[in-house]
């Protein structure tokens, strides 16, 4: 029996407007096909006995995108936290947000932290959903938090007290779909000792025999943390 441990996996979630776009579809199907796979995803982990699950699905780039894309993508979001979250909340997950709350509208930051209030107490398992997210910026804000509390000295286990979710769980396995390979800034702190795969699989594709292959392959890591 392997030694590895699959508490928190992490996805970056590409390849939603390829998927369309070899199928002849708009493009905002695709993120639409897109969001409808992420509670399936966050199903197949918890029967896999995974605590915490990260979805990458928005960064703080994203705002370049057409105002066309980044207005489906926003009321995307308003829509599932109306919509999802009684069934979120009914199956024991716990809802969160990682990211920037500047640039995000008033209305979504009301149902963020709606959403947040009414699942805090659950456990079966943590569903964090990095919108308008960037690595730099998370430390970044976090050291201006330091700055501006007046502290003189600090730790890595303190800065990531002033992090988007302070002391966020190590994340044992980042996944990227479509084919891509690289982080595009998602985790950066977290992901030291992070395992990292890269599918092929774009998002919307995703099935649960892509998520028993990918902890299948994370079991059968040798992970040494930078020891023997």
């Amino acid at each position: 029996m392997s030694k590895n441990k699959l508490n928190h996996l992490a996805f970056i979630m590409d390849g939603n407007r390829r998927w369309a776009i070899k199928r002849g579809l708009p493009t905002l199907i695709g993120h639409k096909k897109g969001y409808d796979r992420v509670f399936k995803v966050a199903d197949w982990c918890y029967k896999h006995q995974i605590k915490e699950v990260t979805f990458f699905a928005f960064s703080t780039e994203n705002w370049n995108r057409s105002k066309k894309e980044v207005s489906y993508l926003m009321n995307l979001l308003k829509t599932g936290l109306l919509n999802d979250l009684d069934q979120i909340h009914e199956k024991g997950f716990k809802f969160r947000i990682i990211g920037r709350e500047q640039g995000m509208s008033k209305e979504v930051l009301k149902l963020i932290k709606d959403a947040e209030l009414k699942t805090k107490n659950n456990n079966k398992l943590i569903i964090n959903l990095a919108v308008n997210y960037g690595g730099h910026f998370e430390i970044t804000d976090g050291i201006n938090k330091l700055i501006k509390n007046k502290v003189k000295s600090v730790t890595p286990k303190s800065l990531s007290n002033y992090f988007y979710i302070p002391n966020l769980s190590k994340v044992d396995m980042i996944v990227r779909t479509a084919g891509e390979m690289r982080l595009s800034g998602f985790l950066l702190w977290h992901s030291a000792y992070s395992e990292l795969m890269f599918i092929k699989t774009c998002w919307p594709a995703m099935t649960e025999k892509v998520i028993d292959s990918i902890v299948k392959e994370y079991k059968r890591r040798n992970r040494t943390f930078g020891g023997n």
